[in-house]
């Protein structure tokens, strides 16, 4: 998945915090993303529990980590969520982005201090508009709800973060374990692909110090210098195939991220690959 520059991303959060606060209402694709789909299943009334423990008091981070979205309760009923469903706030706070499983979802995030703990409120929320046999169309209603109808209180303990509407409703999160760098398929989805056709495939290995895989078109080796957050690419080998005209250009642009600097980040199962000209790839670690 290919998604804006960093250079816009910084740009569209500096002119968010000239503006003043926008309120949390779902934009018009957020609401056609949460029309119901499917028949509800898999709800249940709420347990009773909660969190132990100031996110702000014990220090807990909020943001930087991606979360596993555990369970959404609203009006008193609970609906549990599906293994992949997960969110993340930026570090500075700027942009909160995940998926519920099957459709994604981005909004503006601030995140302020609420005195015996951080205060969350989400804004500008766009979902996509999927419709997945296998996941609720009832728990990304609520889960839509949740997240944005207002301030969101925070209180955690652990490895466990619950986020609270004003009017009580809860999203349950716990903190995801990240995939390794090395000797992990990660596969990108390339524009033009058909099924597994045009499906990028990369492994990083650690004592080769080496990428390799398969382009959309095709197969790929180079050299790979890992640091903290940072990596260098060295000049690509590739076969010399020829495929339809939009695979070739999808490989073209992955093509861009060799043979240069870049920064890269792992949430979870996702690996974020951002170049020096501002080019970002998503790639997600192989079931």
């Amino acid at each position: 998945m290919y998604r804006q520059s960093r250079q816009n991303r910084k740009h569209e959060k500096h002119e968010a915090r000239k503006k003043p606060q926008r309120g949390t209402t779902l934009t018009v694709a957020a609401v056609a993303a949460l029309v119901p789909l499917a028949a509800a299943c898999g709800s249940e009334k709420a347990a009773d529990d909660t969190g132990s423990g100031s996110v702000g008091v014990g220090g807990q981070r909020v943001t930087g980590v991606r979360w596993s979205i555990d369970s959404v309760t609203v009006d008193g009923t609970t609906h549990r969520a599906p293994d992949a469903a997960h969110v993340r706030i930026d570090d500075d706070g700027g942009e909160a982005a995940g998926s519920t499983g099957c459709n994604s979802f981005s909004a503006r995030a601030a995140v302020e201090d609420g005195g015996e703990g951080e205060r969350v409120r989400l804004s500008d929320a766009m979902f996509t508009e999927k419709a997945c046999d296998k996941v609720p169309a009832d728990f990304e209603k609520s889960l839509g709800r949740a997240l944005t109808t207002g301030p969101l209180t925070t209180e955690g303990g652990g490895e466990r973060l619950t986020l609270t509407t004003a009017d009580g409703d809860t999203v349950r999160l716990s903190r995801s374990e990240d995939a390794s760098l090395y000797g992990t398929e990660w596969v990108v989805d390339a524009p033009g692909q058909q099924g597994d056709e045009g499906r990028a495939r990369l492994t990083f290995d650690r004592d080769a110090k080496t990428v390799s895989g398969r382009l959309p078109c095709n197969r790929v080796s180079a050299g790979a210098t890992v640091g903290d957050g940072r990596m260098v690419l060295g000049v690509p080998s590739t076969t010399r195939m020829m495929c339809e005209g939009s695979l070739m250009d999808a490989e073209k642009r992955l093509l861009g991220l060799f043979d240069g600097k870049v920064d890269y980040r792992i949430d979870h199962e996702t690996l974020t690959l951002t170049s020096e000209d501002g080019t970002t790839v998503r790639a997600v670690a192989e079931q």
